[in-house]
């Protein structure tokens, strides 16, 4: 049964972070999808400490107990952020596991930062760019002609009230659940497509997904899993976005395997 995570603080960068350490052994970081915080990936955790792994979990800044970036952050400053909580406590190389968002870190981190990682696990990871459709584009193109004109006459109401009615009828429910801050960051980091750091990966790679996740959905793992140059893919069936979750066991069984193996 899990248990409520050992939430303790610290200030990474400036940002006042929330945390949950536990366990002895290897050192793992484990990393939580946009809009998540701790709670969801501290179950797998708890089935890593017993395997012989010191756990370290923190909520990103801006989500769960985590204060906000001090500005709008693009994927590349969280990664420098999880460098920074890595160097704080002294974490010279650690196994990573990343969801969703916590994926895109993983992508870049694996590229640019390798020699922090052991190996890496990704669960329905984020960062490759869906395919839009001929109609979206369309209307995209349409919805940006008519903002250019309501700003260029001056109009910023009405440009104002464009841009939320847009908002509102076409934006995803991560895009609507934030503001200020968080929602620029969510733009920033959403439209930059992680395929060209996907194929710089330096670390073996382990994917897990769900083959009816319908955020993330599996031919991104199927792309990824090409992509990466030492990946392998592990498919839940039946399982959604939090594949890991709905297959907690296994998840934790093979991913112990994996980063056990020479």
């Amino acid at each position: 049964m899990s248990t409520t995570p050992p939430i303790s603080f610290t200030t990474i960068q400036g940002v006042r972070t929330a945390q949950a350490i536990a366990g002895e052994g290897k050192p793992v970081i484990l990393l939580h999808g946009w809009g998540a915080n701790i709670g969801l990936v501290w179950p797998l955790a708890e089935r890593l400490i017993p395997l012989g792994y010191r756990c370290y979990a923190p909520d990103l800044p801006g989500f769960g107990q985590s204060d906000q970036p001090p500005a709008v952050w693009s994927v590349h400053d969280y990664v420098n952020w999880v460098i920074a909580y890595l160097d704080a406590y002294d974490l010279h190389q650690v196994y990573l596991f990343g969801h969703s968002f916590g994926g895109r870190l993983g992508l870049v981190l694996g590229a640019k930062h390798s020699d922090r990682l052991f190996k890496i696990a990704l669960a329905d990871s984020a960062g490759v760019r869906p395919k839009p459709s001929t109609s979206g584009q369309v209307r995209f193109k349409v919805y940006r002609t008519l903002l250019n004109l309501l700003q260029t006459l001056r109009l910023q109401p009405q440009a104002d009230a464009l841009r939320n009615a847009y908002s509102q009828r076409y934006g995803s429910a991560d895009y609507k659940a934030v503001q200020g801050i968080m929602r620029e960051t969510f733009v920033k980091v959403v439209n930059e497509d992680l395929l060209p750091y996907a194929a710089q990966v330096k670390c073996s790679t382990l994917l897990f997904w769900g083959d009816a996740d319908a955020d993330t959905p599996l031919w991104q793992g199927q792309l990824l899993e090409m992509t990466i140059p030492d990946a392998g893919l592990v498919v839940w069936q039946g399982a959604g976005h939090y594949s890991y979750l709905e297959r907690l066991a296994e998840t934790a069984r093979v991913m112990d395997h994996f980063f056990s193996a020479e």
